[in-house]
Parts: structure tokens; sequence; C-alpha cells
């Protein structure tokens, strides 16, 4: 394995293009599996987590091939309706084949999902739709096993502790659309994600209106057709970007950026003094040193993203004053802490909360990622800390950012691999 070795200390500066959002291409990929017609995918991340999901359609009986951001899915040898648990399980989002597979052939066995440790996510939500659609469930061996004769369309609330999810609320949706009759998801994820894969299923011939909003309907339809869709931008590289710039003090262009997208993040920077320039579809982020401090809670959209919580905590570490911040969606997601820690932030955690009292500057340190935002929010340390920072376990970032190192280096930064 590799590790990134970060010289700290220089100032971003220069021009940077976001990619496609890595949980918007995803679900889409597992959409195809609802038609036996082609389907091309523009615009999609060169990720490790892409190649999962292709590995993961290639044994569901589809032809799918990746070829500089673009991926074409066409009908391949007799489907199969069961993803196996040494592919599902390095990915939580291959379990949205789940919803297509039983919509499409009216049966799954799919494996439970693995994935970052951030905490308990549980399924009981995309099963409790499933259900509602009609369907049989059990669970075996680490399978969760679903047949049906006929789906039907039904009401389901799929409100959780946490708030909604965005996976169930894929699942549900990609179940229904072959579903007869009426489908209506109350709490359903209002994330541009969700709405990235309800406008690829219109496009392939769903009825879907208020995808967006709390409340979805869906109209099942007989069957679906290939399509053609482009993935929009990466609302949270972008953030990690504009949160790169922000920490080193530098001069940035971020190209490809959805402003809408980003409401919550651009609202409590505006909160801590940020300087932020709209470009068109650029966005022009100058570090200032005379950042003020700022407390976060993390929500379902449009609240404040909780894969934007560990970056902002290493920009808070360096803010002066004290910040709180509020983990709502996955409470133990915190095992970036004690990392950040070890590079000098005075960080405690109370419960779901985390206590940041600003630092001057990190140091440099050996660290450890345990997940894929953690790994982004150890980056931003790094190019904040005097002196080198080596970050192990960093193929986490490649689940997630594509070219991150290419990209920074291109800004400038001094980044390098090394094996472990």
């Amino acid at each position: 394995m590799d590790k990134l070795i970060i010289e700290g200390g220089v100032k971003l500066k220069g021009e940077v293009t976001v990619s496609g959002a890595k949980n918007a291409v995803l679900p889409i990929l597992a959409a195809t599996l609802l038609t036996d017609e082609p389907c091309v995918i523009k615009g999609v991340p060169n990720l490790r987590d892409t190649h999962s999901m292709l590995k993961i359609l290639r044994p569901l009986g589809k032809i799918a091939e990746f070829d500089k951001g673009r991926v074409s899915v066409t009908a391949g040898k007799a489907p199969n309706y069961i993803a196996e648990y040494k592919l599902v399980s390095t990915m939580r989002a291959s379990f949205c084949v789940l919803g297509p597979l039983l919509g499409k052939l009216k049966k799954a066995k799919v494996s439970l999902p693995g994935g970052c440790v951030i905490g308990v996510r549980p399924v009981d939500l995309h099963l409790k739709g499933i259900r509602a659609l009609g369907a049989d469930i059990s669970i075996d061996s680490g399978y969760v096993i679903a047949k049906t004769n006929k789906l039907h369309g039904a009401y389901i609330y799929l409100g959780g502790v946490y708030g909604s999810s965005v996976l169930a609320t894929d699942n549900v949706m990609m179940a229904a659309v072959l579903a007869g009759g009426k489908t209506i998801i109350e709490s359903a994820a209002c994330e541009p994600e969700v709405v990235d894969l309800a406008e690829f299923l219109i496009k392939m011939g769903a009825k879907i209106k208020g995808h967006g909003t709390p409340v979805i309907e869906i109209e099942g339809v007989k069957h679906l057709h290939g399509a053609v869709h482009s993935i929009i931008p990466d609302r949270i590289e972008a953030g990690t970007l504009i949160l790169a710039s922000l920490i080193t003090g530098g001069d940035v262009l971020i190209k490809n950026v959805q402003y809408r997208h980003l409401g919550a993040l651009i609202d409590k920077l505006d909160e801590a003094g940020a300087h932020l320039e709209r470009v068109g579809a650029a966005l022009r982020v100058k570090g200032n040193k005379k950042l003020r401090s700022v407390n976060i809670t993390t929500l379902p959209y449009p609240g404040f993203p909780t894969d934007m919580q560990a970056q902002m905590m290493s920009l808070m570490s360096v803010t002066g004053g004290i910040s709180v911040i509020t983990e709502k969606i996955y409470p133990d997601r915190f095992m970036h802490v004690a990392e950040l820690n070890r590079m000098g932030a005075h960080i405690q955690r109370e419960g779901p909360h985390a206590i940041v009292e600003g630092i001057k500057s990190l140091s440099g340190a050996p660290v450890m990622a345990s997940d894929l935002r953690a790994s982004a929010g150890l980056v931003l340390a790094g190019l904040a800390a005097r002196g080198a920072t080596s970050i192990s376990r960093i193929y986490h970032l490649e689940r997630g950012y594509e070219f991150i190192e290419k990209k920074l280096i291109n800004l400038g930064a001094k980044v390098w691999r090394e094996k472990e």
C-alpha cells in the first residue's frame, strides 16, 4: 500500500475542475439494470468506487466499459440476480442494486453492504420500503433475499432516527418505477444526487415527480429504455477544494461548480468571513487569515453535509476561537479527531459533539485515514501544517476523489506517494 506525503505551508494557487459526483454515478450505474437497452453515462469520475460498481454489474449480466469519463452499459449474457459478498462488501453504495434487480427480475439476492467504518448504518429503511412494494424479504448467511410475483405501488414513509436516507430513497425509487400503480415516498432524501438519479430514470421512461422534495411520486411503467446522461458535479469535492484554498491562504478558481448545491457550506463560510466570488459556473476562493470560528451541525440536505464535517473540522482547528461541531447523521463519525490531535490540534469529543479550540498552526505528523472523508480532512490539515505529514491507508481517498494528488500538485502543493 501507498502512503501520501504532504509538505505543508504552500498557498494553493491556480485553477482546478471538479469531477462528476461519486454519490450520483453509483446509483445511476445500478439503475442501468432496469433495462436491456444500451445506456451511456458521461462525466463519470475515475474512482475506485466507480470501478467497483462496474465489477458488480458485469456478473449481473451487463457489459460495462469505462473510457475517459464515459461509461457504456449494454446487455451481455443472461441476467443474474445474485450480487456476491466479495464485491458488495467493499462499498456500501453497491447495496442499491437491490431495488433495480427486484424491479426488473422480480428476485434479488444481495450481500449486506460494507464500506467506510463511520458508525452503524443499518439497511432497515431499504427493506421497509421494498417490503411495502410487495416483496417477501429474508436474511440468510449475510444476504438479503427478496422475491415477488409483482410489485405494486404503495405509500412509504422513509424517515429514520437520523432523518432521511439517500440510498434507501434510491433503492425504493428504482424498485417502484416498474411497480404497478402509484408509489409515494414521504420523508424522501432531497440530496442533489437523488435528483440526478431521478432525472436519469425519467430519461429512461420513468414517471417521477417531486424529486428534490421530501415527497416523491412515482407512477409505475411496464418497461424502461436506454438513455444518455451526464453526471452532476461532485459538491463534496467542490467543498473540499474550497476549504483547501482557505486553509492554505490560497487563491483558487474552482470550475464546474453547482453553486446552489453548496448553500449550507457557503453560508457557514460567509459567517466565518471567507472570501468567495462567483464567476459563472466557477467559484474563486481567496484565503483569509482572519477567519472566525463557527458552530456546525450536520443535517440531511439542504443542511450542512456530514461528508464535509471532517474537512471543516480541519479548517476550524487553525481558526481562532472555539467552535462546536455536532454530528447528527453518523454520531460516531469522529475517528479523525485523534489523528488531528496528533498534529497538534486541540479537539475534545463529547458524545456527538466535537469542541475545537483553534490554534495558530498544525505540525506535520504520521496519521492514518479511517474513512473517505476523514482522509480528505487529513489532507487539508497536512496542506496547512508546518513540516511533512504522512497519511497511511490512502486507498480511502482514492474511493471518492478523482486525481486529487494531480489536482493539488497543479495548484502548487508539495504532495507525493511513498510505499508503506
